[in-house]
């Protein structure tokens, strides 16, 4: 089994699209959490309430808000095309009969692509905290401002909770990739409900029917939206509301991430892979 982590690894690793996927989310994070509100603070002409607290919200104190802010919905869409990318592309390239046939069984090979996956967003979510801290720190230097860390734990609970977002997405990512043996596909449909399906539930559709009001408290992205907010995220941003309390969130997504890992090796073994 290490083998084949061994070897998934280094086939991730060299490839030039996980680090561009890597490159576009510290890009997006640090431009939507700092970049562009440090710009509207600095070119502020009032000086008054609202200008701090739109310095406050870009302080080393809220770094595991911001940090795990865009999970939810952008940074978690590139997680999606982690999964698809790690899984799909032995379909695009048609490599899954040449693997297979060097003795692994199809389970343990798809093992392999998932602990690297969910290790690479692991990775993922450490380097979004790491630039955070940085961008938080040079802002706060800037502005003369004390540094005010949050706790250890609290920063390890902040990675724990965006790994598991992380991972959730990565892992449907998977399953869409092995559902619809391919790329393109599942990374077009996976955007499509991360970006535009359930923005339209929570933002149309829920606020004149309770039932889909009620359902959204069971959806993956809802309930990512939900721990982010948990954990001090801003609910200004995209995708952060709370819904249900963290506990419950956590829970939740913890079952998708089993279910969706489980229905993509049921699939895998199960389905030709041509």
């Amino acid at each position: 089994m290490f083998d084949d982590i061994r070897a998934e690894a280094r086939k991730l690793v060299r490839r030039p699209a996980i680090w561009t996927l890597l490159a576009v989310a510290l890009t997006l994070s640090l431009i939507f959490t700092y970049i562009v509100p440090y710009a509207g603070y600095a070119g502020a002409t009032d000086a008054g309430p609202t200008a701090g607290r739109g310095l406050a919200s870009m302080l080393p104190d809220r770094l595991v808000g911001n940090s795990i802010g865009g999970l939810p919905v952008f940074l978690g869409a590139l997680m999606l095309i982690l999964g698809v990318l790690a899984v799909g592309s032995e379909y695009s390239w048609g490599t899954w009969k040449t693997l297979l046939t060097q003795d692994p069984s199809r389970l343990r090979v798809y093992a392999a692509k998932l602990v690297v996956a969910l290790g690479a967003a692991l990775v993922g979510v450490l380097a979004v905290f790491a630039f955070g801290a940085a961008a938080s720190a040079l802002i706060a230097a800037g502005e003369s401002v004390p540094l005010d860390w949050p706790s250890g734990g609290d920063v390890l609970v902040g990675v724990g909770a965006g790994w598991l977002i992380a991972a959730m997405w990565t892992v449907l990512g998977a399953l869409l990739a092995i559902a619809l043996r391919g790329v393109a596909l599942p990374v077009g449909l996976g955007l499509v409900w991360l970006l535009a399906v359930q923005n339209l539930l929570s933002l149309i559709a829920a606020p004149l029917l309770d039932w889909v009001a009620q359902l959204q408290k069971g959806l993956p992205g809802p309930n990512a939206g939900s721990l982010v907010a948990a954990l001090g995220g801003g609910t200004d941003t995209p995708g952060v509301a709370a819904l249900v309390d963290g506990g419950q969130a956590a829970l939740v997504l913890a079952a998708y991430l089993v279910v969706f890992a489980v229905a993509g090796g049921v699939v895998l073994r199960r389905r030709d892979i041509l």
